[in-house]
């Protein structure tokens, strides 16, 4: 579980795609991506069918890092919206998602209802909460392996200056990365990686259609930057993916048209590992019939 805090020590840039089940972790580690970001918001759009305005309880999201935890090693930074509830109610949350396997627990200052960082309505708590939420989260952790994000959403609410303030409170209530949500411009991320990238990692979101410009991670990491997640993009994909399908096999009664879209049998076995599970079954079958 302390394989982020060991990518930090090592300098490098952080890619993380967004994923929200084992399926799409796995297939994540595949294409060669070293580290994860379990996306809330993502999780309400896929097992809920709903927007990310915190209608996700705790225990589902624990339940999914579980699931992707038993299926991948992979570091994964696990978005843990407000912590569910105050400070007590966060300690609950970091010992749960910690058991569950997550590698960083991303915390955030919104009020209730909290809603996605780049919607339009969003509230922030005082900052002395949220620095008590962070102090609890430092405590309640059993290992400082696991990593906690600090994520303000002040700028949309109190003011750019107001969220870098916050951004000092945090890192000061001990937060082992900082994130700066919905920056508007450049220059507004050029200001939050001069005056914090020397002394703490930065996490940077690109939401396509959101507030922040969307650049690469080379080019963010080159900022300072150290951690870039994109939460969001996979079930994007995926959307266009689906909606492509069934209107597909509504309209030609089978999936012969959308066929050089869509693996086959084989292929989805291939890349789920079922000939290497069934071979690794075979084995303890052949020692029960010694």
């Amino acid at each position: 579980m302390d394989g982020l805090k060991r990518l930090l020590r090592t300098g490098q840039g952080i890619l993380a795609p967004g994923v929200y089940d084992a399926f799409g972790a796995l297939l994540a580690e595949q294409a060669g991506f070293d580290c994860l970001y379990l996306s809330g918001a993502s999780v309400a759009y896929t097992r809920l069918g709903r927007p990310d305005v915190g209608l996700v309880t705790a225990s589902e999201v624990a339940e999914t890092v579980a699931l992707i935890r038993d299926r991948v090693a992979l570091p994964l930074i696990v978005d843990g919206d407000t912590g569910f509830g105050n400070a007590m109610n966060v300690k609950r949350t970091v010992r749960m998602f910690e058991r569950a396997g997550a590698s960083g627990l991303q915390l955030e200052d919104q009020g209730f209802p909290k809603r996605c960082g780049h919607m339009k309505g969003k509230t922030v708590i005082p900052a002395a909460e949220m620095v008590g939420k962070i102090r609890a989260a430092c405590d309640a952790r059993g290992s400082d392996a696991l990593q906690i994000i600090a994520r303000t959403d002040a700028i949309a609410v109190e003011g750019f200056e107001a969220a870098l303030d916050r951004g000092e409170a945090y890192l000061e209530a001990g937060a082992d990365v900082l994130f700066v949500e919905a920056p508007r411009s450049l220059e507004q991320m050029a200001a939050i990686a001069e005056r914090f990238a020397g002394r703490v990692p930065l996490l940077a979101n690109m939401v396509e259609g959101g507030h922040t410009p969307i650049r690469d991670a080379d080019a963010l990491h080159a900022a300072g930057f150290r951690i870039v997640i994109f939460p969001g993009g996979l079930a994007r994909a995926v959307l266009r993916q689906m909606q492509d399908y069934f209107e597909s096999l509504k309209a030609h009664r089978s999936n012969a048209p959308f066929a050089a879209r869509m693996a086959d049998f084989d292929g989805l076995n291939a890349a789920i590992g079922t000939p290497e599970l069934l071979a690794e079954a075979g084995g303890y079958e052949a020692l029960a019939a010694e």
